[in-house]
């Protein structure tokens, strides 16, 4: 989870081919052409948030019961569909149109939207949504974005973050990356021209729609219903982590940003013990990661142009790769790497991206240390890397928050105890 992590836009890329020119569908009865939009269903102050979803390479929308395909207003009506029919969707530059199963189609429009008639869901590339689906295209591509409820949201974000599956013991935890997650969205709310507000993936927080719910993680979002971190009576963002290793980090730690007072450096150790800490259930608690030196060369190779100023674009072979200093908390604040071409300068949660695998997988987080192998030439054999934690370490811990809720603590307690001078409020 990255949830605090600094936003990257993807570019979403489809490729459409060519196929038999459908029939159009026949246009809908004028009685209903500018039938009123059904209000999503939601209690009186709930607020809509917009996902930006991955089209895939064949987009399609169906839904559970009978649904209605809308042009871009969302109220003039394109297309009736009926239960699990499943319409294939086409783009010609920035138009859009979809397809259904006998070959009859829609006129070209800007965008459509999809919504069920009663209770139910959209399904999009077989998975279900609450809430509308609008497709629209742009130069490069599909734009799929799910309008739904923010409470309806966090049941498919809660249970991607911290686990499906935990029990009664653990719903302090489970409440509390609820409240975290709500005031993450809050405060993600964009007015302007874009079309979404977040994104489903590990950019923002991981969104798996109606498919990723559980009866722990709803049960979680019903009872902090509204529910938001205050500080100064106003709403805050409000990062997370899978696990700190022992101590969280403060924003400028990890990011080039500007610290905040609810985002101090926070020990996870438990009082009385000398070596125990509420995260340390947690798989990479503690971890170790050898990277051979021919994978070493290609992931430089790869990636730490993107992160420092590399003359070329390639750095050589490495000979060397040295921790330079630390931050308050222990985390690498700067990283030498040295080739046959010189020494180069990387910098906080960069070092993550470019000791990655060439898989694209990251280092587990900036808490460890590093200890390179020579080998007879003088290059580098291998880089030996031990840390603690997972994730960027600002924030909330989740298993710090887990096995705070094993020993008692309460929603109020695990999250002031993350976000300090922090209070539970709604959002009015």
């Amino acid at each position: 989870m990255t949830a605090g992590a600094l936003r990257m836009t993807a570019v979403l890329i489809v490729a459409c081919a060519p196929s038999p020119a459908p029939r159009p569908v026949a246009a809908p009865a004028p009685s209903h052409a500018t039938s009123p939009r059904p209000e999503l269903k939601r209690d009186v102050g709930d607020r809509t948030i917009r996902v930006l979803l991955a089209p895939g390479l064949t987009p399609r929308l169906s839904a559970s019961t009978a649904w209605r395909l809308y042009e871009s207003d969302g109220v003039s009506l394109s297309a009736r569909g009926l239960a699990s029919e499943s319409w294939k969707l086409e783009r010609d530059g920035r138009r859009i149109r979809a397809i259904r199963p006998d070959g009859v189609v829609t006129i070209w429009q800007s965008a459509l939207v999809a919504r069920v008639v009663d209770a139910g869901f959209v399904t999009f590339n077989n998975r279900r949504y609450r809430g509308d689906i609008r497709v629209s295209s742009s130069d490069s591509g599909f734009v799929v974005v799910n309008t739904v409820t923010i409470e309806d949201y966090l049941r498919g974000v809660v249970p991607a973050e911290i686990g499906r599956n935990r029990p009664a013991t653990e719903s302090a935890a489970v409440q509390a990356q609820a409240v975290a997650a709500r005031s993450y969205a809050y405060t993600h709310l964009v007015e302007g021209a874009r079309v979404w507000d977040v994104t489903a993936g590990t950019q923002d927080q991981v969104y798996d729609g109606v498919e990723g719910e559980a009866v722990v993680s709803n049960t979680a979002v019903d009872a902090t219903r509204g529910l938001v971190l205050l500080y100064a009576g106003r709403v805050v963002n409000a990062p997370f982590h899978s696990t700190c290793g022992g101590q969280t980090a403060e924003a400028p730690e990890v990011w080039r940003a500007v610290g905040e007072p609810y985002l101090r450096r926070v020990s996870d150790r438990i009082p009385g013990t000398a070596d125990r800490f509420y995260c340390d259930a947690a798989p990479r608690f503690r971890w170790t990661k050898t990277i051979e030196g021919a994978e070493l060369n290609a992931a430089m190779d790869a990636y730490l142009k993107t992160y420092t100023v590399v003359p070329g674009g390639h750095p050589g072979r490495v000979r060397d790769i040295r921790v330079l200093n630390t931050t308050p908390s222990g985390r690498v604040a700067q990283m030498a790497v040295e080739t046959d071409r010189g020494s180069f300068l990387v910098r906080g949660n960069d070092t993550r991206y470019v000791l990655r695998t060439l898989g694209g997988e990251i280092l587990n987080s900036t808490y460890f240390s590093a200890v390179a192998e020579q080998g007879p030439d003088g290059s580098l054999a291998r880089l030996v890397v031990r840390g603690s934690g997972y994730g960027h370490g600002v924030g909330m811990c989740q298993w710090g928050a887990i096995g705070r809720a094993r020993a008692g603590q309460d929603v109020r307690t695990i999250l002031q105890a993350y976000y300090p001078g922090t209070e539970l409020g709604t959002v009015n």
